[in-house]
């Protein structure tokens, strides 16, 4: 019985063993394999192992990086003249070699591209020199590469750029805005830069371009150059956008009302002087143009240096229309004055010398002389003559009771020469009527030959800023 307990254990012991291993093997089967990794996978984890991206990826320290540059200009999407800013969205090309970056395509199922995190490999330190703002650029975080170790790196710009713009001519005028890439700290030895297509086809490239809009796109030429600072040689590339704008919208809004105002200022002088319309008028043409003006303050453009050749045109239209309503004060003034205050003037003297000396002896001759009793025909009609002083006389012979008749006589007198006086009135009034009409045609025509060369002036040199 002794032998029979060690052997009953060393059983248990043994189907303990067993069971454990069938429970270990049925577990191992419920388990999934590990996967392997994926080839794309792999080639990742190969070509950023041991990269470094702080350091230039050539095996030479000598050889140059090369990166080639292309721009695409999409749509101009605001000018402003006061910042001398200009807001543009571009699509900006990089390419370049990464001679760390390269593998042989069989080695990983044929991937002869990936697409790489930008952060975890070297980009060229490329910016624009004119940059002022990034705007609102969506971030693309990826960059492509090919087996070559090609390096590709395409993305969308929203840029406020600094551009010297020449706003005269506005808006008829047209502006010459540059982008020139650089490296900031490469020099020609470390960092090359080279154009990714030919100029005429990048100049003459505008499918892309927003073509509906305010500005229209002329051409991009671009041309590359070397710049020497402090004895070191860097690389530019500059491309010159230039683009016209189109001044329907501001012919239109701007141009043509103004010129309706000035053309209803020039009809208003053909209201007559003593009407008293004429100057009610004229003031309502200048507060319509003053507020019209004010309302179109923010389509003109600032600049703080110089100032815009429209701006000229609406101060000398103002001035214009002020000079006119100046005019036609004094005009009517001069119309109001009497006759003795106008022989006073010593420039209003000259003109009555010709033109009120009649009216004067008309005054002295209206008072004519009608023969009274004395000199009565005995038909009863009465004898008129031109003495006054025989009429005056006869008067004073009548006797101080007068007859029926003699009264009269008296009153017929009286009201001839009332009727004298105001004729030779009327007549004095119409003759300086006739003279202020005259004054005031040729300060008319006057206005008319200052507005036409005006005009004439101001068109010339939008013909030439518009077709140069």
């Amino acid at each position: 019985m002794t032998w029979i307990t060690p052997v009953i254990l060393v059983f248990s012991l043994m189907s303990l063993i067993w069971l454990t291993l069938l429970i270990s093997a049925h577990l191992a089967e419920c388990v999934p394999e590990k996967p392997k990794r994926s080839a794309l996978n792999q080639l990742t984890r190969t070509l950023l192992r041991n990269y470094d991206c702080g350091v230039r990826p050539v095996h030479n320290w000598t050889t140059p990086t090369t990166v080639y540059i292309d721009l695409t200009l999409r749509s101009v999407l605001d000018v402003d003249g006061k910042t001398q800013s200009i807001t543009t969205s571009i699509w900006y090309r990089q390419v370049w070699t990464d001679e760390f970056l390269v593998w042989d395509p069989d080695e990983f199922e044929g991937i002869k591209e990936i697409s790489l995190s930008s952060e975890a490999i070297w980009i060229p330190d490329v910016i624009i020199s004119e940059f002022v703002d990034e705007g609102k650029s969506p971030p693309i975080p990826y960059v492509y590469v090919n087996s070559s170790g090609s390096v590709k790196n395409k993305r969308p710009i929203q840029a406020v750029l600094a551009c010297t713009l020449e706003m005269y001519a506005f808006p008829f005028d047209k502006q010459n805005c540059s982008l020139t890439f650089r490296s900031l700290l490469h020099s020609v030895q470390e960092i090359n830069l080279a154009l990714l297509r030919n100029e005429n086809t990048t100049a003459k490239d505008r499918k892309q371009f927003m073509n509906d809009g305010e500005w229209e796109l002329l051409s991009i030429p671009s041309r590359y150059r070397l710049s020497q600072q402090n004895e070191t040689e860097y690389a530019y590339i500059q491309f010159n956008v230039l683009i016209r704008r189109r001044p329907l919208l501001y012919v239109v809004g701007l141009l043509i009302p103004s010129i309706f105002l000035m053309l209803v200022d020039v009809m208003s002088f053909y209201l007559p002087l003593n009407s008293g319309t004429r100057i009610t008028f004229k003031i309502s043409i200048l507060l319509g143009y003053t507020v019209f003006r004010v309302n179109m303050t923010d389509e003109l453009p600032v600049t703080a240096v110089r100032t815009s050749l429209i701006g000229v045109f609406f101060v000398v239209c103002m001035a214009l229309l002020m000079l006119s309503l100046i005019k036609s004060i004094l005009v009517v003034k001069l119309l109001h004055y009497s006759e003795k205050e106008v022989k006073e003037m010593s420039v209003s003297a000259c003109l009555l010398d010709k033109y009120g000396s009649a009216g004067h002896v008309f005054t002295e001759s209206a008072l004519t002389s009608i023969k009274t009793l004395d000199h009565i025909n005995p038909s009863g009609d009465y004898e008129l003559e031109n003495s006054l002083d025989e009429d005056l006389l006869s008067l004073n012979e009548i006797q101080d009771t007068p007859t029926g008749l003699e009264w009269l006589l008296r009153e017929l007198v009286s009201l001839r020469l009332a009727f004298s006086q105001e004729d030779s009135e009327s007549s004095a009034q119409s003759e300086w009527l006739a003279l202020c009409s005259k004054l005031d045609c040729f300060l008319f025509r006057l206005y008319l030959l200052v507005l036409g060369l005006y005009a004439g002036t101001l068109l010339l040199l939008w013909v030439n800023w518009s077709f140069a």
